[in-house]
Formats: C-alpha cells, sequence, structure tokens
C-alpha cells in the first residue's frame, strides 16, 4: 500500500514535437505578450532568428550569447535590457544558462518565460534559479521563474555535438536520480523520475549510434522534461549542492561535474531508498545503479573524474571541508572518489 504523501503539481504547458518551434510565436500570443525579449545561446542563434521574425511586432530585442553560471554581472545587464526596451516577456532559446538567464530576469521583473530547450538541461520544467557571484553561487526557488510554456523541438538538438549531448544528459539523469532520495520525494516524482531516467538511457544508447535519430532526440527530451519535473516538486539534495559548490567556486562546467559526482553519491544515498534503487536499476539495465551510471556515462565519453575537468587535489580537499549539510568524512570520500575517477562497483554504504 502507498504511505501517506503530499504532492506539489507546477503549473505549465508544454508544446512537445518536430517542428514545434513554428508555434512560439502563437504561445506567446495567447500569453498576451506584447514586447518580448529573446535570450539565445550562440549555439541556437538560427533558431532565434526564425523566432524573431515570426514575432513581427511583438519582437522587441535579443541577447545573443550567455554565460554559465550566471553571473551577477551579466544577469544585471540582462535586467537593463528588459526595462531599457519595457519587456513584458522573455523567450529562452538555447540550454540551461539561456533558460538560467531569461529567470534571473524573471525573479526581479516578473515577466513570464516562453523557454525552448536545446539540450536536456531540464531547468525550463523548474521553479529553481541561481546566480554567481564572487566564486559563490546562490541559488533558490520561485514560481516567478517557472516558464509558462516550454517548446519542445528535437529538430533544434538534432545535430548537438555528441559530446555535449552526453554532457547534458548525465545532467538530466541526475535530476531523475536524486529525484528518488529527496526528503520531498514522494511516489509520484519517484515513478517520473524512473520514466525519466529509462527515456534518456535509452536516447542516449540510441544517439551514440546515430547522432541525427530524431525519435532518439526526441526521447532524450521527453526525459528531460521528466527529470526536470521530477526535480521541481522533490527538490534537490546531496548530489546537487555538491555540485552547485563544485561549479560555483570553482567553474567547473556543470554538466561534466554531475557526470562525475553522481555515480559516488548514489553510491551512499541509493541504498537508503531500496525500492526506487530497484527500479532506477531495471530502467537503466543495471545491477548496480551506481556502478550503472558510471559505465553508461563512459561508455558516451563522459569524463567521470574531476581532475579531468580542472580541479585539484587540494581543490576537492577544501571543497571537502567547505561544504555543509553532510558529515565530513562522507564529503571526503564522495569528493576524494569523484576527483579521481573510482568505479563504484559493488560498493555500499
Amino acid at each position: 500500500m502507498t504511505s501517506n504523501f503530499v504532492h506539489t503539481f507546477f503549473p505549465g504547458r508544454v508544446v512537445f514535437g518536430p517542428g514545434s518551434l513554428d508555434q512560439v510565436a502563437a504561445e506567446v500570443e495567447l500569453l498576451g505578450v506584447r514586447r518580448v525579449l529573446v535570450v539565445a545561446t550562440n549555439s541556437a542563434r538560427d533558431a532565434a532568428d526564425v523566432v524573431e521574425v515570426e514575432l513581427k511586432d511583438r519582437f522587441a530585442g535579443r541577447i545573443d550569447g550567455v554565460t554559465q553560471h550566471v553571473p551577477t554581472e551579466v544577469a544585471a545587464n540582462a535586467r537593463a535590457k528588459a526595462r531599457e526596451i519595457d519587456a513584458d516577456g522573455l523567450i529562452a532559446i538555447g540550454g540551461g544558462s539561456a533558460i538560467g538567464l531569461a529567470k534571473a530576469v524573471a525573479l526581479t521583473r516578473e515577466l513570464p518565460i516562453v523557454a525552448v530547450p536545446t539540450t536536456y538541461a531540464g531547468s525550463e520544467m523548474t521553479p529553481v534559479w541561481g546566480e554567481t557571484s564572487a566564486g559563490s553561487k546562490t541559488t533558490g526557488t520561485d514560481l516567478k521563474v517557472l516558464p509558462k510554456v516550454v517548446v519542445y523541438d528535437a529538430v533544434l538538438s538534432q545535430h548537438l555535438p555528441l559530446k555535449v549531448t552526453a554532457a547534458s544528459v548525465a545532467n538530466a539523469i541526475a535530476h531523475c536520480v536524486e529525484a528518488v532520495w529527496t526528503p520531498k520525494a514522494d511516489p509520484i516524482t519517484e515513478t517520473t523520475a524512473v520514466e525519466g531516467a529509462r527515456a534518456l538511457a535509452a536516447g542516449l544508447r540510441a544517439v551514440l549510434q546515430d547522432p541525427a535519430d530524431i525519435e532518439a532526440r526526441s526521447n532524450l527530451l521527453y526525459g528531460a522534461c521528466l527529470g526536470g519535473s521530477a526535480l521541481a516538486t522533490a527538490g534537490t539534495g546531496l548530489h546537487h549542492k555538491l555540485c552547485h559548490l563544485l561549479g560555483g567556486t570553482y567553474n567547473l562546467p556543470h554538466a561534466e561535474t554531475h557526470a562525475a559526482v553522481l555515480p559516488q553519491v548514489t553510491r551512499v544515498k541509493a541504498p537508503e531508498v531500496p525500492q526506487a534503487k530497484a527500479r532506477l536499476e531495471a530502467a537503466l539495465g543495471t545491477d548496480d545503479l551506481a556502478t550503472g551510471l558510471y559505465d553508461l556515462f563512459t561508455d558516451a565519453g563522459i569524463p567521470t573524474n574531476l581532475k579531468d575537468l580542472g580541479l585539484t587535489e587540494d581543490q576537492a580537499e577544501e571543497a571537502a571541508r567547505t561544504f555543509q549539510g553532510a558529515p565530513p568524512e562522507l564529503v571526503t570520500d564522495i569528493l576524494t572518489r569523484a576527483w579521481a575517477g573510482t568505479r563504484p562497483e559493488g560498493a555500499t554504504r
């Protein structure tokens, strides 16, 4: 029998399918937005060009090029731009950095966001925002930053390089895996997370065989959507807090950091939720969740150690000392293994 629980469903609209980029302007109109600021990554310039034309007189301005971890000065400039052009709505096209910058604007100006993700970050489904200043990343949750509409068009990610694809999928899988053991996890987030992990693992394996496989790319977007949805309700835990510390303090690449840290955190956290662990193992086709994640990432060519991402051993030790929220010896063990890239074979808590 299912135990008592409380689950929060977040409001939002998802438009899904190849070619759905053409529906962005109509979605903006449905929201009643009159002056749109478009935020786009450099890799999404072509898609942004299409949207700009289709917006017609609703287009008010554009920001091209974003920075990961949303530095405070970049956020301030974007807010100033929105104020200058009197924007009453935002379109974010690109990966998590573009969506993160749009969220930074929405946080202070309360503008609705239409998100068009071109990677698999999943942040488009969450009310979580983040901003980095002076080597420290601050995160928070606010419904003002939750996109009103998310448009998923697999065509936009069809030619995403395999290296970027694999790292982004690792990020999305981290959302699914952590969503089963946080204090706010419940049977609905668990089911959502397990299905998301299944879709992401299957999609990644298919894309490694044929990078332009539109069905596989759609599978990845579907999995990212579910992973983001699960995390939005379940919240973050030890894994994401460690990754935010590493990324904000040492400027490590966000997605790749997840791939290095997740198997090591899973090794110690997954045994606490044996049912969810077994369901995730079935979804990934592995006998041990931590080892299966490590092997999946390795097979996809993603670095599974922090030293290859530029973190020194001294910095790993420093991060373990400064981290708050878990026993120091546990964090030291996790980060030592993550720095070296130790395969968590057969390890238990």
